[in-house]
């Protein structure tokens, strides 16, 4: 519970609640990804003020949802992969990025990082100034805590047990006096309990790592537009399709023209050749000659 609202009050303060300026987070903290000089920033006074000094052992994972227009997504996107590098890979790293144009015609991007606890803060106040330099405003931002320090002490109580079982058994081992079933059994409970010694120092290690580097995620959305045109002139666009669609059009016309043009030329030359005044009398002559042939008189020479 004590997780719950602690979380909660960093997601208030995220999105709005903190009283403070821009210039008094610009002073009061050393450690900035890039300069936050302009006064008025009212998104960049949002971060949270909660230090990791008032929640040892909390990992916390901060997300922020940016809208602005789309051909400015990639340039902001490439302004905080370049402050993270900054920074060094001792104080953040980027581990995933990813730019999507979806079939809507609206630009989806993400950029995840692994920060330094101490400027993850300062590093989300300084993307907010970038990105309100753009012209993009900050959408939704939220602060998720999870208390992994009281997860590993019981880590460490459950493997301090295991170790004193284990230690146990191993005197039960050294006294003697066990058949083969016994010892098979103690053996395979020694195993077991190794095991899961392993574990535990697996999971301490990763729970560890949370608490040694918070997650970041920025979130970039597009301003808007209309569906299945985005920020495109729907005119313009339409003027460009007639313009294809006509071309298109012509080209056809063209190559149908071309293939069929011999063709035609061939068919206007036979019926030339059969009007012709040397085919008119031929055929004439043979009318003659058939109307002849059905009375029994010879044609008229």
């Amino acid at each position: 519970m004590r997780n719950k609202l602690l979380a909660g009050a960093m997601a208030l303060a995220l999105i709005g609640c903190s009283e403070k300026s821009a210039e008094d987070i610009a002073t009061t903290d050393t450690a900035t990804p890039e300069a936050v000089s302009e006064e008025g920033s009212a998104d960049a006074a949002a971060a949270p003020r909660i230090g990791i000094e008032v929640a040892p052992g909390v990992a916390f994972d901060y997300a922020y949802t940016f809208r602005l227009a789309d051909d400015r997504i990639s340039k902001v996107q490439e302004q905080h992969a370049a402050a993270c590098e900054t920074l060094g890979i001792q104080r953040c790293r980027i581990v995933d990025v990813r730019y999507q144009l979806t079939d809507e015609k609206l630009v989806e991007a993400q950029t995840q990082f692994k920060l330094d606890p101490g400027i993850a803060r300062k590093f989300g106040a300084g993307a907010i100034a970038s990105v309100e330099k753009a012209e993009g405003v900050l959408a939704d931002a939220s602060v998720a805590g999870e208390d992994v320090g009281t997860e590993i002490l019981a880590s460490q109580q459950r493997s301090a047990g295991s170790e004193a079982e284990i230690a146990r058994l191993e005197e039960r081992l050294k006294a003697g006096g066990l058949d083969k079933r016994e010892r098979a059994e103690l053996l395979a409970q020694i195993s077991q309990l190794r095991g899961e010694l392993g574990t535990e120092r697996q999971n301490r290690r990763s729970d560890e790592a949370r608490i040694a580097w918070t997650s970041v995620a920025f979130n970039y959305a597009s301003d808007g537009g209309l569906p299945g045109i985005g920020h495109e002139n729907p005119f313009a666009s339409a003027g460009e399709t007639l313009m294809r669609s006509g071309s298109t059009a012509l080209s056809f016309v063209l190559t149908l023209g071309a293939a069929l043009l011999p063709w035609a030329l061939l068919l206007g030359l036979v019926i030339a050749f059969w009007r012709s005044r040397f085919m008119v009398a031929v055929r004439r002559q043979m009318r003659v000659e058939a109307r002849a042939s059905d009375t029994g008189t010879p044609p008229a020479a």
